[in-house]
């Protein structure tokens, strides 16, 4: 019975979602060339709050809870790790604020509507995973973006996503480019549960009534550490806290 409710569930939220993602595609393309990037940005903040608020549709819950009290005016390294496609909106609605900007594979850049016209326009770091020089020039020019506009970037050291919750290795490369490019950002760990839950075999089916969590942890001291040290130190806070669930 629960499978069937997650087929007629998903059915309905895959549905709306698609209608979301058509009606915003032609939103954002006006919001950016009529009136620029940060009226696109607008546009993008809410597109992922009726993607967020919608899961509720699924019978499932969304809490965003920020621990300690985030820097403001200031460009912000979060560190997550990465279970789903639908980990990124909740970041983006949750962390407005602080305008948050991802590091994608240059992929997902073409045949999405809306996410892949906010990719190409909203400043993204589109990245070829084949071409190391690229990826690394890319995160570059985004780096000298988000720090000269104190914006944030997120980024997933895992690179993949771990669908069953447990974390993979975060790899270094990424981040240290970005602390390297950044240096007076601050870095925020950000752990989050059960989105590989919500879509574990990919965008269908779906599993109804998943409760979903988004935590910032205790932002990371840099003074006198490596990019390793931070990297290994976000790793154990997001595993720590994961662990303790």
């Amino acid at each position: 019975m629960k499978k069937i409710l997650d087929y007629i569930l998903g059915s309905i939220y895959l549905l709306y979602f698609g209608i979301i993602l058509v009606i915003f595609h032609g939103i954002q393309f006006i919001a950016y060339e009529a009136f620029g990037q940060k009226a696109h940005q607008k546009t993008v903040e809410w597109l992922n709050f009726w993607i967020v608020f919608g899961w509720y549709l699924t019978g499932s819950s969304v809490t965003f809870k920020i621990n300690t009290d985030l820097p403001k005016d200031k460009t912000i390294i979060f560190i997550s790790n990465h279970q789903s496609m639908f980990d990124i909106p909740g970041i983006i609605w949750f962390l407005r604020k602080h305008t948050p900007l991802f590091i994608s594979k240059v992929e997902l850049s073409k045949g999405i509507p809306s996410i892949s016209y906010n990719l190409r326009v909203g400043k993204a770091a589109l990245i070829d995973r084949k071409d190391p020089k690229q990826a690394i020039s890319e995160i570059i020019k985004f780096s000298k973006y988000i720090y000269s506009n104190k914006y944030s970037a997120v980024i997933f050291p895992e690179g993949t996503r771990s669908r069953d919750g447990k974390l993979k290795p975060f790899a270094i490369g990424g981040v240290a480019t970005l602390l390297k490019k950044c240096p007076e950002a601050a870095v925020v760990p950000i752990a989050l549960s059960n989105t590989g839950k919500f879509n574990p075999k990919g965008i269908f089916p779906l599993t109804s009534f998943t409760k979903m969590s988004w935590n910032t942890l205790s932002p990371i001291e840099r003074t006198g550490k490596t990019p390793e040290e931070i990297v290994i130190e976000a790793e154990k806070q997001i595993n720590d806290f994961l662990n303790k669930k």
